[in-house]
């Protein structure tokens, strides 16, 4: 059987497998390369909505605006809407994605990030900012599930893993490129001249979304005819599918809310149970689950990419020995290339081993320290191996419903991640006083070095629920082929006492 079969998401339709043929013709190769093009565009489009790198164009940003010192607080909370904006709209976006034709789903999101994109050179004001940052993200939010099920469709192991490897790539250097990008916008001062060009802040990237939608429109283009491959959701997957949006409505509400003057310790509250919250939700997923664990495997891979990753500019802002661009492109390449070689390993040994190199970059950045010169690259390499391997494995024989699923708990699993590290990061600061360069750095480091704990910790109890889930539907799976086999023997015995002879009378 041809790698197009071997993934073949047989579980769409229980019981029926979906049959793919052995030699794909000239129209679904188009198709394929149509949805791998949505793939490797749509989803960094998307994640890059997610960094706020107003913080390094402050002065710019407030004189541009007028703001007093006092309300620089507020603009950095209305910048910073753009995750939970998609957090929320994943979910809802995800049910549409299978009711609709996935394409027209992934093209209304784009038009929405893109709309939110150029509008940002008319946020004139902190509201106006605000409303600009939460129209990206919910465009973000529409087109990552519909960039999903475009590539299910497909039933192709090598693009489905490389859409894993892609997202959890982009996880990873989404703070960098957008620091970098930022920081090179906005010219430096001058004597005697405004500082300006703070909008870059808001819209890094646009050129990104802008080749999106283009690789949108060559891949419907690409896909012609070629007839729909998944069947349609059933009244319990859209149930599923839509069970996150309130828990996570609930989260999005809480972080805006808690960056209002919450002190750290009732942040880290909102994160503690935001934490338990997800992981109970993926375990109680059932079949949205995976048989491999794809929905836990999604929390880990939001908690532990991103706000790992992102503190790093940060500490680098703050005098911590810059690293350069090498960690984040090498922890880039490390996810893509564990994602495609997880296609060709064990499930479940791959999701085991994701995890594994997950916690050993944990454990070799606080060995190397937080703020220690090679702290990125010893943390960023295994974590985007072990990220992409984990990740693209647990997605392996996942039906769209199951992986939709994860991926509603995957960004709100990066909000928990953001909550827990801005905290601990808060609270190291205030207790530094006087705060001055090296004490800013020591705090920051400081809160960074827990937050390594906190996330290794988490990692080892998401690895042993995710291991369980796994072998509760191997148990599963076997004791339903019992029940099949016995009932192909009693079938089998019926039809055999029906064809035997009569006995002759004697």
């Amino acid at each position: 059987m041809s790698s197009h079969a071997q993934f073949s998401h047989a579980h769409d339709h229980p019981g029926v497998p979906i049959a793919a043929p052995d030699r794909p013709t000239a129209a679904q190769r188009s198709a394929a390369l149509g949805a791998l093009l949505a793939a490797v565009t749509a989803v960094p489009a998307a994640v890059l909505v997610v960094p706020d790198a107003t913080a390094g164009t402050v002065p710019a940003a407030a004189h541009a605006l007028g703001l007093r010192d006092a309300q620089i607080p507020a603009l950095l909370r209305a910048t910073g809407l753009s995750l939970p904006a998609l957090a929320l709209t994943v979910p809802l976006a995800a049910v549409a994605a299978r009711r609709l034709p996935a394409w027209a789903v992934l093209a209304t999101g784009l038009a929405v990030l893109l709309g939110g994109l150029g509008a940002v050179r008319f946020a004139g004001s902190v509201p106006l900012a605000g409303a600009v940052r939460a129209v990206q993200g919910a465009g973000a939010g529409i087109a990552l599930p519909a960039s999903l099920v475009l590539v299910w469709e497909r039933r192709n192991a090598v693009v489905s893993a490389l859409w894993a490897g892609v997202l959890a790539a982009a996880l990873l250097v989404a703070m960098p490129l957008a620091m970098h990008a930022a920081l090179h916008a906005v010219p430096p001062p001058r004597a005697g001249s405004a500082p300006s060009g703070w909008h870059a802040a808001l819209a890094p990237y646009p050129w990104l979304a802008a080749a999106a939608a283009a690789a949108a429109v060559l891949g419907a283009l690409l896909r012609g005819r070629v007839p729909w491959a998944l069947p349609p959701p059933r009244l319990a997957e859209r149930g599923r599918l839509a069970l996150p949006s309130v828990p996570v409505a609930a989260l999005a509400f809480l972080a805006v809310v808690a960056a209002h003057g919450w002190s750290p310790g009732a942040r880290l509250a909102v994160a503690v149970s935001a934490l338990a919250a997800l992981a109970g939700l993926a375990a109680a997923g059932g079949a949205e689950g995976g048989p491999f664990g794809c929905a836990v495997v999604m929390v880990a891979a939001g908690l532990l990419t991103y706000p790992l990753a992102a503190p790093l500019s940060g500490l680098a802002a703050a005098g911590a020995p810059a690293a350069g661009p090498l960690p984040p492109v090498a922890g880039a390449l490390a996810a893509v290339t564990g994602a495609l070689a997880a296609s060709r390993a064990r499930p479940r040994a791959a999701v085991a081993a994701g995890y594994a190199l997950m916690a050993a970059g944990i454990g070799l950045a606080l060995a190397a320290g937080p703020a220690g010169r090679w702290t990125p690259l010893v943390l960023l390499v295994p974590l985007g191996t072990g990220a992409g391997l984990a990740l693209a494995a647990s997605l392996r024989d996942a039906h769209t419903g199951a992986a939709l699923f994860g991926l509603s708990l995957c960004f709100p699993a990066v909000l928990t991640g953001q909550l827990f590290v801005l905290s601990l990061q808060a609270t190291r600061l205030r207790r530094a006083h006087p705060l001055t360069g090296a004490r800013h750095l020591d705090a920051l480091a400081g809160g960074y070095r827990t937050w390594l704990l906190v996330a290794g910790t988490a990692a080892v109890l998401l690895a042993a629920l995710t291991l369980r889930l796994i072998a509760r539907h191997g148990r599963a799976a076997e004791r339903n082929g019992a029940v099949e086999r016995n009932r192909g023997a009693e079938r089998n015995g019926r039809t055999a006492a029906e064809s035997a002879p009569a006995p002759e009378a004697g």
